[in-house]
């Protein structure tokens, strides 16, 4: 299923909802839903779905506050990747906990691994070794909020996606079969 005029509202939504989460002071920068919020989108929506919705929400993020810089094409970049990988994952699996976890996981050290060994060495001089260090505990951080926001959020979300489609499909089969009650 792709993106329609019924579906904007949701996709608007999700970014909106991530985007505010991501705007509470004090948060921990890598416990947010984007990721958890990708999964499902892409599984009920596709690809293009998936990579906008992971771009777009990094990018108005760093519009808004102002942080728009060289990390954020890398950034964009890998969240997009991410999003399209994410189609692919669950095109053939089901809106389950444990495997919106399984891609958190993957995804997540996918994510941490083209973000934080790319651009602490290449744009601010840091070593190649401190940049691994440092990486270690976010990254730990960021599969603890991933992983919990996957398995709490992701299938809840996927079930708010669809849901329109599903009472469509039974006005349907009401109007066709009134004997199906």
């Amino acid at each position: 299923m792709s993106i329609n005029k019924k579906n904007y509202f949701k996709f608007s939504l999700g970014l909106i909802l991530c985007l505010l989460v991501r705007l509470i002071p004090f948060r921990a920068p890598n416990i947010e839903p984007i990721l958890a919020t990708t999964m499902p989108l892409s599984k009920a929506y596709g690809a293009f779905a998936g990579f906008s919705f992971a771009v777009l929400s990094i990018l108005i993020y760093d519009l808004i506050t102002g942080t728009l810089g060289i990390q954020t094409f890398f950034t964009v970049l890998a969240y997009g990747v991410i999003g399209l990988w994410s189609a692919s994952y669950f095109k053939n699996r089901e809106s389950s906990s444990l495997n919106y976890v399984r891609f958190a996981i993957m995804g997540t050290l996918v994510f941490d691994a083209l973000t934080g060994l790319t651009v602490g060495p290449l744009f601010f001089h840091q070593s190649f070794l401190g940049s691994l260090i440092g990486q270690i505990p976010f990254t730990m951080f960021h599969l603890l909020g991933n992983i919990t926001f996957a398995f709490i959020l992701s299938p809840a979300i996927y079930n708010f996606m669809i849901r329109k489609r599903k009472k469509e499909n039974v006005a349907h089969i009401n109007i066709f079969n009134p004997k199906i009650i």
